[in-house]
């Protein structure tokens, strides 16, 4: 068996859960050959070649990969699926943007998201907003995967580098281009791979609030910064930092919720953490069928006595 994997990258360095999807597309079994689909993308590509269990990088370096928009990749990944018993990628943005198009343009079905690899073509994957695990089986010719990154380990760096293969892109008359974008930027770890999140809820009561409370917790535990559905959608925070099933799964080793009542789509995002602190003055909130430690009290006078402590 040979697996396919899309490398999600800024054409510099990977992305932390294009090692973590290596991961489950190692335990496919067989041979595991890494995508790297960009512009002036070789960097991107020489780190994938020192991971370990990758034994081929596909190095597409073309100015019509730029920006990975979905329709030129999907037809690269068509070109080159021959080859391949199964195509992985990783449940970010791009991955979801770029596989179901593959799925469609083979004709076979997906199977999003999994978070077990059980056999080459048996899987597990959470559905009901986490309330429930799937075991999904594939008959199809080509199993086609996106994987949830915070279910598996990343792969280490391996003893060897693996080689890299020039291969062109498909021509084609795509609809859709490149209009923009606007990127933030943060000294903070990124939310999906941070050991430690503090995230906060509509209980905040303002942006002000949120920032005033929930960025020096951060600051003092080297934290990233995560956000309830309902404190994004009241402005207190941007989409980039919102947890849960429409937005970013984690599972860091503590999560500290503050003012978040614990909505399933929320704890579907963050309740694989190791440790999970709530704090929310509602002794029935949900967040705390599933929190490790609860405090039931008012954030306002919790949070400072946290940072007191932690001086």
């Amino acid at each position: 068996m040979t697996t396919l994997l899309i490398a999600d990258h800024n054409n510099t360095s990977l992305a932390d859960a294009t090692s973590r999807a290596l991961t489950a597309a190692l335990q496919l079994g067989g041979d595991v050959h890494v995508l790297v689909a960009g512009a002036n993308d070789r960097a991107a590509a020489d780190a994938a070649a020192k991971l370990d269990g990758v034994k081929k990088v596909l190095l597409a370096d073309d100015p019509a990969l730029d920006h990975q928009l979905a329709e030129p990749i999907a037809a690269l990944v068509v070109s080159l699926a021959g080859d391949y018993d199964a195509i992985v990628a990783p449940a970010t943005g791009n991955g979801k943007n770029i596989l179901p198009r593959v799925a469609a343009l083979l004709d076979v079905a997906q199977v999003s998201e999994i978070t077990k690899v059980i056999s080459s073509d048996t899987f597990e994957r959470p559905i009901y907003a986490g309330n429930a695990i799937a075991e999904v089986r594939s008959t199809d010719r080509k199993t086609v995967l996106t994987v949830r990154g915070s279910a598996f380990a990343p792969a280490p760096q391996g003893a060897a580098t693996a080689p890299i293969e020039p291969v062109a892109a498909v021509a084609g008359d795509y609809r859709s281009f490149f209009v923009g974008e606007a990127l933030a930027s943060s000294d903070r770890p990124e939310l999906t791979s941070a050991k430690v999140i503090v995230s906060g809820g509509r209980a905040l009561g303002s942006a002000a609030k949120f920032n005033e409370v929930i960025l020096p917790l951060a600051d003092r535990l080297g934290a990233a910064v995560g956000a309830s559905r309902a404190a994004v959608d009241a402005g207190y925070a941007p989409n980039d930092d919102q947890v849960g099933q429409t937005g970013k799964i984690v599972a860091p080793d503590l999560y500290i919720a503050l003012g978040i009542s614990g909505a399933i789509q929320h704890l579907a995002g963050m309740k694989n953490s190791k440790i999970i602190v709530a704090v929310n003055k509602d002794e029935d909130a949900p967040i705390f069928q599933v929190a490790d430690y609860g405090i039931v009290g008012d954030l306002f006078q919790v949070v400072p006595e946290i940072e007191k402590a932690l001086n």
